[in-house]
C-alpha cells in the first residue's frame, strides 16, 4: 500500500486510477470544494465511487452563538449546507449522488475542555476575517458566561453535524473540445 500526503485539490495521481476517494472530515478544509470534487472525479475510474464525510452548519452552533453574544469577530467557522454540497456533486459531473447527515451532540464539564478538545484534534480558527490579536479575557469571560446557560444535568453540550455523502463516476458523456459523446450499439444480427 503507498500513502501519500498532497493537496486534495491537486491530487498526484493519474487520471482514472482509483476505484474509491474517501474523505473523511476534511471536505469542509477547503475554502471551495468544487476544484477537490473535480480532482477527485478526475482520479477516479469511471464507476468509481466519491465517499465523504464532512461539519456541516450546526457544527458548534452552542460555541458560535455564545460568542456572538458577546463579540462582533468571527470566532468559528460557517460549514457548506449538504444540500449546496449535494447540488455540487452533478454539476462536477457525478451520478447518483445520496446526501444525509446526523448530528451528534458531545457534553463537557466546562467551555475550557471543549477548547482543549478542539485544540487536541487540530481545529482552529483559520478564517480569513478572524481577529489577528489575542481574544482578550472580557471577551472570553463573555461568551463562557453566555455558554454557561446551556448547561444540563451539569454539562455543556458541543453539537457537530455530520454531513455524508456519496456519488459515482459516471462515463464521460462529453468530449474534452465539448462535443457530445453518443455511444452506438452494434446492430444485432438477424434472428438474434
Amino acid at each position: 500500500i503507498d500513502c501519500l500526503c498532497a493537496d486534495f485539490a491537486s491530487v498526484p495521481l493519474p487520471a482514472a486510477s482509483v476505484d474509491l476517494a474517501w474523505s473523511n472530515l476534511a471536505l469542509h478544509c477547503a475554502g471551495d470544494p468544487q476544484p477537490v470534487l473535480n480532482e477527485l472525479r478526475r482520479v477516479l475510474k469511471v464507476g468509481g465511487l466519491l465517499m465523504f464525510s464532512c461539519y456541516g452548519p450546526d457544527t458548534l452552533k452552542e460555541l458560535k452563538n455564545a460568542f456572538a453574544a458577546r463579540d462582533g469577530a468571527a470566532h468559528v467557522h460557517g460549514f457548506i449546507d449538504m444540500h449546496d454540497l449535494g447540488d455540487m456533486l452533478p454539476a462536477c459531473g457525478y451520478s447518483a449522488p445520496v446526501m444525509d447527515m446526523e448530528v451528534i451532540t458531545l457534553t463537557y464539564a466546562d467551555v475550557d475542555a471543549l477548547l482543549a478538545d478542539l485544540r487536541a484534534t487540530g481545529q482552529q480558527n483559520a478564517l480569513a476575517e478572524r481577529r489577528r490579536g489575542l481574544t482578550g479575557k472580557g471577551v472570553l469571560g463573555a461568551m463562557r458566561a453566555e455558554y454557561e446557560k446551556l448547561r444540563r444535568d451539569g454539562r455543556l453540550p458541543a453539537s457537530f453535524e455530520i454531513v455524508y455523502g456519496h456519488a459515482w463516476k459516471p462515463p464521460q458523456r462529453v468530449s474534452e473540445d465539448g462535443r457530445a459523446i453518443v455511444s452506438m450499439p452494434a446492430p444485432r444480427a438477424k434472428g438474434a
